[in-house]
């Protein structure tokens, strides 16, 4: 199994489009998941301000090959195209999202010199939202003010998923960050597990290995070092 993360600024209009167009598992072939969600800045204010033309797309996919048809050929795909998007392999999972199972539990092998992604993955409570939203803010500031991040973005399909996905120079970097520089990532992973925000939750790690297009002008992990040619994943 492999995800990919797609962004693309279309316009207010033609994002409510996307909204309403997000596939199906049993429309696509090796289609598993997707979710399509508007984005909004990582980090800042309480509650962060939707950016109402850009829309996100989380998605989980048999191979590469399925990812190859869908931006071969489907229409949500073609609203997508002008933006960015990157292949990724899991490395480690904590917690687990149903509707993608069989996302690794122990860490599989990482240089700690590559570069890495995070995907987080929340089906929120409404009745926790405030307190999500209070100890969410730390974490977010400090991964934004950290030097290792390359890029980040909030993304949300209300009114209960609630994501985030953010790139990282190196791998060892990004888990400095976790259990450290300044401990808001600990504050709120210890308040999840005292209480939870979330019905359901995961925090995965991935193997960013190749990507495409411009995410606000720039290709952000290509400043870091070329990635590894798509491959076919089970």
């Amino acid at each position: 199994m492999i995800l990919s993360v797609h962004l693309a600024d279309v316009g207010a209009r033609a994002a409510l489009g996307a909204l309403r167009a997000q596939p199906a598992p049993t429309e696509l072939p090796g289609l598993r998941y997707a979710a399509v969600t508007t984005g909004a800045p990582l980090g800042g204010p309480l509650l962060p301000v939707p950016q109402l033309g850009r829309v996100g797309l989380i998605a989980g996919w048999d191979d590469d090959r399925a990812l190859d048809g869908f931006l071969a050929e489907h229409p949500l795909a073609r609203r997508l195209a002008d933006g960015w998007h990157a292949r990724l392999e899991p490395l480690r999972t904590f917690g687990a999202w149903p509707e993608l199972p069989g996302l690794p539990e122990h860490e599989q092998p990482v240089d700690g010199d590559e570069p890495v992604a995070v995907l987080t993955l929340g089906r929120l409570r409404v009745r926790r939202a405030l307190p999500f939203l209070r100890a969410n803010r730390p974490a977010a500031d400090q991964a934004v003010a950290h030097p290792a991040l390359l890029a980040a973005t909030a993304l949300a399909r209300p009114p209960r998923l609630v994501a985030t996905f953010s790139l990282w120079r190196s791998a060892a970097e990004m888990r400095e960050y976790a259990i450290g520089h300044g401990g808001g990532h600990l504050a709120a992973t210890r308040a999840h597990h005292a209480r939870p925000f979330h019905h359901a939750s995961a925090f995965i790690r991935l193997r960013p290995y190749a990507a495409r297009g411009r995410w606000d002008g720039r290709e952000p992990l290509a400043e870091v070092q070329p990635l590894s040619p798509a491959r076919n994943s089970s």
